[in-house]
């Protein structure tokens, strides 16, 4: 999304341009107010409750299967609450000018994260929704999960990271700040439940893999093998990165390429 005002121009993926960002006149601050509102309830949620013992209480009440439908859909309402927010809300402040080549540096860094992404989705994964059957192989941590074991969350991450870099406002901060504490909060949470489900089978995968990208492999628990990964997921992250920068524009009325071109 573009705002433009009082001589500054923020994009969503990409830098205020000149002047200072404050909250734009005709904007009420109830909409930033919202804006922190649902960044509170997101992180209340996957953190409060989901990695807490509030989790296993509501379970208990409703079932394993209710409860992961029920906080699905709330985990999309709130997403989609947030980034409404996010919107109405504007650019709030402008905190830093991030330079032209950090902008483009993290643009390309989300093409890894773009093939995390699709490597989280499309191997087996024990930390992933039903994927826990993974555990029971042989070799349980392969592909991507050699690298890490929470590749989903890594993307998100990064993502979250390059989107504070590039925006510079508070308004930004709050909002991708969101996304970036669950998910970095998400990884030993994550450990800590599946720990605690499966106390004879998640030992040797945790042993096999790392949090921190690389670090088994480093350390000699692992190795890389490419071939789990493939060319096509590479390739589909290429392409699936292209489309998510191609449709900036009609989707937020901005334009990342432009950042490519000088």
């Amino acid at each position: 999304m573009r705002q433009a005002y009082r001589g500054c121009a923020i994009d969503g993926v990409g830098v205020a341009s000149s002047g200072e960002a404050r909250r734009p006149r005709g904007i009420p601050m109830s909409a930033f107010a919202s804006l922190i509102a649902a960044a509170i309830a997101w992180v209340a949620v996957h953190i409060g409750i989901a990695g807490t013992a509030v989790r296993g209480a509501i379970v208990s009440k409703i079932g394993e299967g209710p409860f992961r439908g029920v906080f699905v859909i709330a985990s999309f309402a709130l997403l989609y609450w947030l980034g409404t927010a996010y919107g109405n809300a504007g650019p709030v402040r402008l905190l830093w000018i991030a330079p032209r080549w950090l902008v483009v540096a993290g643009m390309w860094l989300l093409l890894p994260a773009v093939l995390l992404l699709v490597c989280a989705v499309s191997q087996p994964n024990p930390t992933s929704v039903r994927g826990e059957g993974a555990l029971d192989r042989e070799e349980p941590a392969t592909g991507m999960l050699r690298i890490t074991r929470h590749p989903m969350l890594w993307a998100f991450a990064l993502w979250a990271v390059v989107h504070i870099i590039a925006l510079g406002t508070l308004s930004g901060l709050v909002f991708a700040g969101a996304i970036l504490v669950t998910a970095l909060a998400g990884m030993p949470s994550l450990d800590a439940k599946y720990a605690k489900r499966y106390p004879e089978r998640w030992p040797r995968f945790a042993a096999a893999t790392s949090i921190v990208p690389f670090v088994a492999i480093a350390q000699g628990r692992n190795r890389l093998v490419w071939r789990e990964i493939g060319w096509l997921r590479p390739w589909l992250a290429i392409v699936l990165w292209g489309v998510l920068i191609a449709l900036h524009p009609l989707a937020f009325d901005v334009n990342p390429a432009r950042y490519f071109h000088g």
